[in-house]
């Protein structure tokens, strides 16, 4: 697992990107239509993804295959069912305490 996004979503994307963009002062990496952005954190780790949803803010996670993980770890509750992304698939789970996190693939991306 490579941490690779942190979630952060938002009821009003142009409010994300003024926040992320002019008041952090951090480049933009990537959009997707109009309900997603990502920026880059400071020092390239890793993204901010901002995006127009209702589903739970948290880290995200590439995995090799999200089928394999959820196989793999089948007593973590799904909060976000695995559906399609360009590229892949991702899934949310509850973790400890009852934070979210996300699990994704990309092997169309390779």
């Amino acid at each position: 697992m490579k941490l690779t996004y942190l979630y952060h979503p938002v009821a009003a994307l142009d409010d994300g990107v003024t926040f992320f963009r002019d008041e952090l002062g951090w480049e933009e990496a990537w959009r997707e239509s109009d309900d997603t952005v990502a920026f880059w954190l400071p020092d390239r780790s890793a993204q901010v993804m901002v995006a127009r949803t209702d589903e739970p803010a948290g880290p995200m996670y590439l995995v090799e295959s999200v089928t394999a993980w959820i196989e793999a770890h089948p007593a973590v509750p799904i909060v976000v069912p695995r559906y399609g992304i360009p590229g892949g698939s991702v899934a949310g789970f509850e973790g400890a305490g009852g934070n979210a996190f996300y699990v994704f693939d990309m092997p169309d991306a390779q």
